[in-house]
């Protein structure tokens, strides 16, 4: 008798099972746990020496990893951070200050000072200017370290290095051994703190969206430079170890060789991963580095490194491996037949009700706005009032102007002439993460969701800017942490409720259909508990239970007090959830007034509808989408 495949595969699965109950963190510290006590079995100096500067640049990766593999922004400055954290500890040394914990200190401080200076230019001109003002920097590290040639050797490098003491104590060959191992594993774990708090989603938001971080109330700049700044320190500690480790360092091991190593070990490893950065400093410490009679064709072997990471493995061996976890979930998923299905039917079935102390409406006041872009005027005296605890529509032909209106309002254009005020503020010229944190959020008509985080996460994150925890707190897991990580997991797994995706909290958010992902926008909105809610195009893409689902959520939006502007093609449905429609065509407001009649201006049907009111099919048309109104309004209003 053949035995099914998941009977087949049971033992497996029994282990997978038992493996997934574990913490994932204990499996990395177990594998440090063992390279911190290899020397106690019998361990060959040589094998000792490799692992030692594995440990090295493994710290140089992470720091990489966190920069661009996180938050996108591709620096190569890593390389001077290292130069500046090693030349700081040997000059301590040779001042007499052995200690390696001060060295720590001090050349954790000259690495983040060397990644502010080179980062705040660079992240201020934008695009690729952090790039090129690091690789330029490291061009740079020679003749600077020439020009103090009193101080550093210059480019006969910097000798007479007394070896290290930690608390008066000196450290012999094993012992710095230890020390080396027990800062890289410090290390990760503080960076693992980083990546699985809602910083480390944060630093997936921008990387997918510079544009969708500001909606949120994040500050583009202050987050890149946090990520970059951050990323330093590992490579001022990397550049302390080494200074200790030979008691001897020179501009050479600081060049555009150490540099391009570190990107090919974060490719190789997975940039997006945090014990990725150690697997990939493994492969190149113990791979290229090994082949000493090679080494003038070291930029060869690194390069070619290079390319089959990035063609063959996307996501690095990291990637891999998580694909590999992906599939045994599923597998498991399947033999226990645990997996959630979608509640269907009507919206409300079990959904929570939504009070007024959650959503606390603010008026939306447009008045003149017009904006021109050239010779193309977008936007002309355009007027809008959205009051509290009604729906305000948003309607016109494709190209008329509303997804331009709603850039203005969120900040991202600025306007040649009029006001927009949210309450008694008025926000126009604001910087757009500052109008989201005056408590407007939208929605985007291509849902913007990072990759590499769970449902529960997206949904979560649209608190980061309302309720701060610091970077501090997420490492050390502070009360504030833990107060302010609670209240997103709650609000989070509410606003899910609200719009039927509590089943799944812990799918991969990327993973969802194209209605799904609209739908966790909605909820990622209104964590954030909005005074002004802006929904583009939501509904496009909806199935006709999540269309419903999607009206009754408005609905109770409204009549808790929010307020709702729901830019909307899907007529019927405007004409169903408004209170009051706006018309745009051609930049200008054509009609503005209630559904009944919106529905019926003439010009309107026209413009928008294309609908030629003279003819005897245009008057049959009109006929129906009344009689289709008439038949929805009471259950609408």
């Amino acid at each position: 008798m053949t035995q099914s495949p998941i009977t087949a595969r049971g033992p497996i699965l029994e282990v997978w099972r038992l493996l997934r109950v574990i913490p994932s963190w204990i499996f990395p510290l177990a594998v440090g746990i063992i390279v911190l006590v290899l020397p106690a079995l019998g361990l060959d100096f040589a094998t000792t020496r490799q692992i030692q500067l594995a440990c090295v640049l493994a710290l140089l990766v992470s720091g990489l990893n966190l920069s661009h593999g996180y938050a996108g922004e591709l620096a190569l400055g890593q390389a001077a951070m290292y130069a500046a954290g090693a030349y700081t500890a040997g000059l301590l040394s040779k001042a007499g200050h052995t200690d390696i914990t001060l060295q720590f200190l001090l050349a954790g401080a000259a690495a983040l000072l060397v990644g502010l200076l080179s980062g705040i230019p660079g992240l201020r001109l934008g695009g690729w200017s952090l790039a090129m003002t690091s690789f330029f920097l490291i061009l740079l590290v020679p003749d600077i370290l020439a020009i103090f040639s009193k101080q550093t050797g210059g480019r006969n490098g910097l000798s007479g290095i007394e070896g290290p003491t930690l608390f008066g104590t000196a450290l012999d060959a094993d012992a710095f051994y230890h020390v080396i191992v027990a800062v890289t594993i410090v290390w990760f774990a503080v960076m693992r703190n980083i990546v699985v708090s809602r910083h480390g989603v944060a630093f997936r938001v921008l990387k997918k969206s510079p544009v969708l971080a500001s909606s949120m109330g994040i500050s583009v700049f202050r987050m890149k430079l946090l990520a970059y700044a951050v990323g330093a320190v590992p490579a001022g500690l990397a550049g302390a170890l080494f200074a200790n480790l030979d008691l001897y360092i020179s501009p050479e091991a600081f060049g555009f060789v150490v540099a391009v190593t570190v990107l090919a070990a974060s490719i190789l490893g997975g940039s997006t991963s945090v014990y990725g950065a150690a697997l990939g400093a493994a492969i190149m410490q113990f791979g290229p580095n090994q082949a000493t009679e090679f080494k003038e064709y070291a930029l060869v072997f690194t390069g070619a490194f290079l390319i089959v990471g990035g063609v063959l493995l996307k996501g690095g061996l990291a990637g891999l491996c998580r694909g590999v976890v992906k599939r045994l979930d599923r597998r498991l998923q399947a033999a226990n037949a645990t997996r959630s299905v979608a509640p269907a039917g009507h919206d409300d079935t079990g959904a929570p009700a939504i009070g007024t102390d959650e959503i606390k409406g603010a008026s939306l006041e447009i008045d003149g706005l017009s904006k021109s872009f050239g010779g193309n005027q977008a936007l002309k005296d355009v007027r809008l009032s959205a009051p509290p605890g009604r729906v305000t529509a948003l309607i016109g032909p494709n190209g008329s102007g509303k997804t331009t209106l709603l850039n203005m309002v969120c900040g991202f254009y600025r306007t040649d002439s009029g006001t927009i005020k949210v309450g008694e503020r008025q926000l126009q010229g604001s910087a757009p993460y500052r109008v989201a944190r005056a408590g407007v959020a939208r929605t985007f008509q291509t849902p913007n969701i990072p990759e590499g985080v769970t449902v529960l996460e997206a949904a979560s994150s649209g608190r980061f800017s309302g309720h701060r925890a610091s970077v501090f707190d997420a490492i050390f897991r502070t009360p504030r942490f833990r107060r302010v990580r609670a209240g997103d997991l709650h609000e989070a797994e509410r606003a899910l409720t609200l719009v039927g995706m509590s089943h799944l909290r812990d799918e991969e958010a990327t993973s969802l259909p194209l209605g799904m992902r609209r739908l966790l926008e909605v909820a990622r909105a209104l964590v954030a508990r909005p005074g002004v809610l802006l929904l583009d195009e939501v509904a496009s893409g909806l199935d006709e239970d999540e269309v419903a689902r999607l009206a009754g959520l408005i609905r109770r939006i409204r009549a808790a007090g929010g307020t709702v502007v729901l830019v909307e093609h899907n007529f019927r449905l405007v004409l169903d959830l408004a209170d009051d429609i706006f018309v745009l065509a051609h930049g200008q407001v054509i009609a503005s007034g209630p559904p009944e009649a919106i529905e019926k201006n003439p010009r309107v049907l026209s413009e928008y509808l294309g609908i030629d009111t003279e003819s005897a099919g245009g008057r049959a048309r009109v006929a129906e989408l009344t009689e289709a109104h008439s038949g929805g309004e009471g259950e609408s209003r």
